[in-house]
């Protein structure tokens, strides 16, 4: 388990497991650096959030991507709000140890899904880390081409036409399912835009995309995909709205 992930698993098991403010001494840098719209700058402002959860909160993990210093969660949230939310988390980890910063996005769960599958089931272990520097690779040329350039003649070089599992709970398994839904988003005003793609998290076969963009409205991006054989075989996401106003200055970004 590299140092990074150890950090995170462990600090967020105490101040989101145990629920405790206390934590933040122990796990959290003086100089925390805030982009989610849930909460202010700073150490301070995280031990109030921790404070302020109630008490049937819990968090249930799905997956984790651990790469430098940088490490993803995708997970479900109970108790922030009327209804779980699904969620990807990223936090910059310092060299010692202790949480820097902090990425998310939040978006309700959906129970009945175009694909029968549901926004955080199916693979979740890594089991292939030597093909990290090639997925990751792919997945940022994908990004780049398709998702930023819009050049939808070379999508099947990158996603299988055999397997696409599908998460977004919009879309059906397969291109044409992915196809079909973007179609109904475009007569709903709401065309996939992809302006920039702010970072790229990989670890084996999971590669996470962080992107700002449209999607009728100004939104952050979170797309995960897995990939095998050198092709995008499945894939879970969260596209959050970006408010007009955030509780900081750092942006969600």
């Amino acid at each position: 388990m590299s140092n990074a992930r150890n950090s995170v698993l462990s600090a967020t098991a105490d101040l989101f497991g145990r629920k405790d403010p206390s934590a933040v001494d122990r796990w959290v840098a003086a100089d925390y650096r805030q982009h989610s719209s849930l909460a202010a700058d700073g150490p301070e402002a995280l031990r109030e959030l921790i404070a302020g959860l109630p008490e049937g909160f819990r968090y249930e993990g799905a997956r984790v991507i651990a790469d430098g210093d940088l490490v993803a969660l995708h997970g479900t949230y109970h108790g922030f709000g009327p209804g779980p939310l699904v969620a990807f988390d990223i936090f910059r980890v310092d060299a010692d140890g202790r949480l820097a910063e902090h990425w998310d996005a939040l978006a309700p769960v959906v129970e009945d899904t175009a694909s029968g599958r549901s926004q955080t089931d199916g693979p979740a272990e890594v089991t292939a880390p030597e093909t990290t520097g090639a997925n990751r690779a792919l997945v940022a040329d994908f990004a780049r081409k398709v998702l930023v350039g819009a050049d939808y003649s070379v999508l099947t070089d990158y996603i299988s036409t055999e397997t696409y599992h599908q998460h977004n709970p919009e879309a059906a398994d397969g291109l044409a399912g992915f196809g079909a839904a973007a179609a109904i988003w475009a007569e709903q005003g709401k065309n996939l835009l992809y302006k920039t793609v702010h970072k790229v998290i990989a670890e084996g076969e999971f590669v996470l995309v962080q992107s700002e963009g449209e999607f009728g409205v100004p939104v952050a991006y979170y797309d995960l995909f897995r990939v095998t054989d050198g092709k995008i075989v499945e894939h879970w996401d969260v596209i959050a709205p970006i408010p007009p106003v955030l509780p900081h200055t750092n942006s969600l970004f």
